[in-house]
């Protein structure tokens, strides 16, 4: 039964083509049959790659000559809009007769069950029922409809009326009412009925926003010395080292290796920072008196704004500044803050704006543009992309005693990011959102991922719950075409991989010019300081993590906050942790990759063994042609690159690239290995686990470290050649070379070519079943295997 259900599957996680309606329709006639709508079919280009949805919007702005209650004498006035069975309310104001609000409601034309739309003013009680203040009602038919770029309906004066007919002066209320599309101005702002539920601090949580990620700079502190650091023990001279911290980022340099008044260090430290600069760099100069007991000298605390800010290369003017005295006993109180002028430190420290800060893996990396504005190139593109729905979402949660998911989208390109409104409790939610960047480099990528939203009000969990999400690489699109796909979200889980549903995206590349990109294909991806004076491989990992530390507490005090386990799994936090499955998988990419060229070297060995005699023969025509004409070798093999690449673009991909579940070893990894997988750092499990999986590790490390070893051994050979390790071997080998060299001086080249090829490609008749001489003389070749315990 397994194996039909397999294709199946496979199936599911594939990407599949779609046919939205995209583009702004607006038809003839009103709604239901009236006339409110323009007469005429017009589509615009804002909105081009989402579905058109309409809305109803009622603008409350506000109420004049209230009337007050009778037995409070005051007024605290709300307004309640309402359109069949939904219901939105503005917030209330005490005592007061003139309130403002300012306030707008969207309703969903697909969910409209009533003709009139009802906006009722209620004064507000504590104990009794809320009075009733008097309602403004509209004929849906009579509803104008507004097409932008028109400018925004101007709001009207409208009487209030009681239920009762009453004639009394009930006041007046400033209302505008229009029928819209989501490409209106007052859209995201909107209070709207597919969240009808969500109340009180949950509303700001629903509406779609535009986030910008903080402007992020590399601190680097060069500490060259010190003078004049006195201990509190002035009897031997201290082992300093200095301490420097930015924010959360602490960093120390080496150890001085002389005990003296006067270290010097010439280190480096790197810190990430980012606009507006909030932290400030606190350095410490510190004695270490134990291994276990350091003891503070001086210390010095400076603004990031008094600091350069370096464009290039170019040297930065080194400055000393005055430690503070630090570390004095109670009697000494009133000298704790004096500046002591004979202790200083000599420091170089500068903001690096030719460096790209890189806050995600570089694998998926979206941005390459480095620091300072100054540097940035034009766009050479633009990047649109409508998020238009998702299809079959798992419940994510219960609600009075059912599931259900309040899901959004989170997109991510450069330093922008962009989160759709949620929509509540729909497993098929429709967005019909569109988002515009700019793009500076093609080699890029975007990413869009589904949460659920975890922040509605009561029973709120700490994090939002991750759905999936999509990459998309800018360089796979065709220019000016618009790809309208359903990504499948796959989420790996410790119960094995998920399918979370499905993402309906149109995405579309523009190009700005075309000489541009053709340029970029020829420069570096990054800044070119990152190549003339690059950092470590362990500099670099510290820095990202630092830069998406920084990224996440400044996006999550936006309002609404884009959440920490957001920002996290968009950036790929733990993409570099240890991974069974990302270990095979990336093990079968190698296999895969030198498939071919263990096919070429399967193709020639046929070749050799005369397996297709028509193939052989044609294959010793081409070489005595190539041996004849070597001018033509290198023509032919370009020649030959360029007919595969022709043939090649028949079966060219068609859709953009998404998750490969078979690449990723996804589909049958071992329970263990997920678990594993997911397990914290350091481990939370329990010691027996913690043993079994070490020897696991071991068994694995001992096969590479086996292959390893086997590499290392060949290159020793080779370099015993001429080592003198093996006498005799060494003595064959270059009276050989002696041979070969005066052969080679009298005989044409092509004559020796001619006669190893003819050599190589001798029929089987004549091969030995033995390795070769060559192969048996190389492998009797001494390696330093020997040498090691």
């Amino acid at each position: 039964m397994s194996s039909p259900a397999t294709p199946n599957r496979a199936e599911e996680y594939k990407l599949k083509d779609t046919k939205p309606q995209l583009g702004e329709r607006w038809p003839h006639g009103g709604l239901r049959g009236g006339g409110g709508w323009i007469s005429s079919e017009r589509a615009t280009s804002t909105y081009d790659l989402v579905e058109q949805m309409f809305y109803l919007y009622v603008r409350v702005v506000k109420a004049k000559d209230l009337p007050t209650n009778p037995v409070t004498g005051s007024c605290d006035p709300y307004v309640e809009v309402k359109l069949g069975n939904y219901k939105g309310y503005t917030r209330h104001f005490e005592k007061k007769t003139n309130p403002q609000w300012d306030q707008v409601f969207a309703f969903s034309k697909d969910r409209i069950q009533s003709s009139v739309v009802e906006v009722y003013v209620r004064d507000r009680e504590i104990v009794a029922r809320d009075d009733y203040i008097g309602k403004v009602v509209f004929d849906m038919h009579e509803v104008p409809t507004r097409v932008p770029p028109d400018s925004p309906l101007a709001p009207q004066w409208y009487r209030l009326e009681h239920r009762r007919g009453d004639s009394k002066v009930r006041g007046e209320l400033m209302l505008a009412v229009w029928m819209g599309t989501q490409a209106d101005e007052a859209f995201p702002e909107s209070w709207h009925s597919d969240a009808a539920s969500v109340e009180g601090d949950g509303v700001y949580n629903i509406r779609s926003k535009v986030y910008v990620s903080p402007k992020l700079w590399y601190l680097r502190v060069n500490v060259i010395e010190a003078q004049d650091v006195e201990p509190r023990d002035r009897s031997q001279p201290p082992q300093a080292f200095v301490k420097a911290q930015v924010g959360n980022q602490i960093l120390k340099t080496k150890l001085c290796q002389t005990r003296t008044t006067n270290p010097m260090w010439n280190e480096d430290l790197l810190f990430v920072a980012a606009e507006p600069f909030e932290e400030h760099l606190v350095l410490t100069v510190e004695n270490k008196v134990t291994s276990a007991k350091d003891e503070v000298m001086g210390r010095l605390e400076l603004s990031l704004t008094i600091f350069e800010r370096r464009l290039d290369h170019r040297a930065v003017h080194s400055r000393w500044f005055n430690l503070e005295r630090f570390g004095f006993g109670v009697l000494e109180a009133d000298k704790r803050h004096e500046l002591k002028f004979s202790s200083r430190v000599h420091l170089r420290v500068c903001l690096e704006g030719a460096y790209h800060v890189l806050d995600e893996s570089t694998m998926y990396v979206s941005d390459v543009r480095p620091t300072a504005r100054q540097l940035w190139k034009q766009p050479i593109g633009i990047l649109e992309v409508g998020i238009l729905s998702a299809q079959g979402l798992l419940q994510m949660k219960t609600k009075d005693g059912r599931g259900t998911t309040d899901a959004y989208c989170v997109a991510k390109y450069g330093q922008k990011w962009v989160r759709t409104r949620t929509i509540t409790e729909s497993s098929n939610p429709k967005w019909n959102e569109q988002y515009t960047w700019e793009v500076y480099d093609p080699c890029t990528v975007i990413t869009i991922g589904v949460f659920d939203n975890c922040h509605l009000g009561k029973n709120d969990k700490p994090a939002d719950s991750i759905i999936g999400k999509v990459r998309i690489r800018l360089s796979t699109l065709e220019m000016d075409r618009i790809y309208t796909n359903s990504y499948p979200l796959l989420v790996l889980h410790p119960s094995g991989l998920k399918k979370m549903g499905e993402l309906q995206l149109a995405v579309r590349f523009t190009c700005l010019s075309v000489a541009s990109i053709i340029y970029l294909y020829g420069h570096p991806l990054l800044p070119k300081m990152h190549y003339l004076h690059p950092f470590t491989v362990n500099q670099l990992d510290s820095l990202r993590y630092q830069a998406m530390n920084i990224v996440a507490v400044r996006l999550g005090r936006a309002e609404p906050p884009l959440r920490k386990e957001v920002v996290e799994y968009m950036l790929d936090v733990d993409s570099h942790m240890w991974s069974m499955r990302r270990s095979k998988a990336n093990f079968f990419r190698i296999v895969s990759l030198f498939s071919g060229v263990i096919s070429m070297s399967k193709w020639l060995g046929e070749v050799c063994q005369w397996r297709n005699p028509v193939t052989t023969v044609l294959v010793h025509i081409l070489f005595f042609i190539l041996i004849c004409y070597p001018e033509l070798i290198l023509p032919t093999i370009f020649l030959y690159m360029f007919l595969i690449g022709i043939w090649n673009f028949r079966s060219r991909p068609r859709h953009p690239p998404h998750m490969d579940t078979k690449l990723s070893c996804a589909e049958a990894v071992h329970p263990d290995e997920l678990d594993e997988e997911f397990d914290t750092f350091p481990t939370s499990k329990l010691q027996d686990v913690v043993r079994m999986r070490y020897d696991r590790l071991r068994s694995v490390a001992g096969r590479i470290q086996t292959v390893v070893g086997d590499i290392a051994t060949q290159g020793e050979r080779f370099q015993a050649l001429l080592g003198w390790r093996d006498p005799r071997a060494t003595c064959l080998f270059i009276v050989f070379c002696l041979i070969i060299a005066v052969v080679l001086y009298v005989t044409p080249f092509q004559m020796v070519a001619l006669l190893a090829g003819i050599f190589w490609l001798r029929h089987p008749r004549f091969r030995s079943k033995l390795p070769s001489v060559p192969s048996n003389f190389f492998r009797r070749l001494p390696s330093r295997a020997d040498s090691m315990l």
